[in-house]
């Protein structure tokens, strides 16, 4: 039993029902590692410290590329793209986010690699 008034010290955003999401969600729980999940649908995206992601990573890095969310975009919103964009559309459109977004021990990750996960056990 967990202690509510503790704050995990891993934050795992995403999309509930993102596949990558599952898999991260099941690797931690399979693990027994304690985590707060902040669903962007769900819990909003007030929160959420995209700024801080963008300004840190850019929008390369943030953005998922590959989502059909970018694919849905015009061209000339891809052509243009840039950090102050992609937090105005990701914002309105979180599931552009790569997922999940995974803050731990002053680190922060974009997708799920299980390999990156197993050192949240060391």
């Amino acid at each position: 039993m967990t202690d509510s008034s503790i704050v995990p010290s891993i934050t795992l955003y995403g999309i509930k029902n993102c596949d990558t999401v599952k898999k991260a969600r099941k690797w931690l729980e399979n693990n027994g590692i304690d985590y707060h999940f902040h669903d962007f649908r769900e819990d909003g995206m007030e929160s959420v410290p995209l700024a801080d992601w963008l300004k840190n990573f850019g929008w390369q890095d943030v953005l998922n590329r590959r989502s059909t969310s970018w694919r849905a975009l015009s061209d000339e919103q891809k052509n243009t793209m840039d950090d102050k964009a992609a937090l105005t559309v990701a914002s309105e459109t979180p599931t552009l986010i790569k997922r999940p977004v995974t803050v731990a021990g002053g680190k922060i990750r974009f997708g799920f690699r299980e390999a990156e996960f197993a050192e949240f056990n060391k």
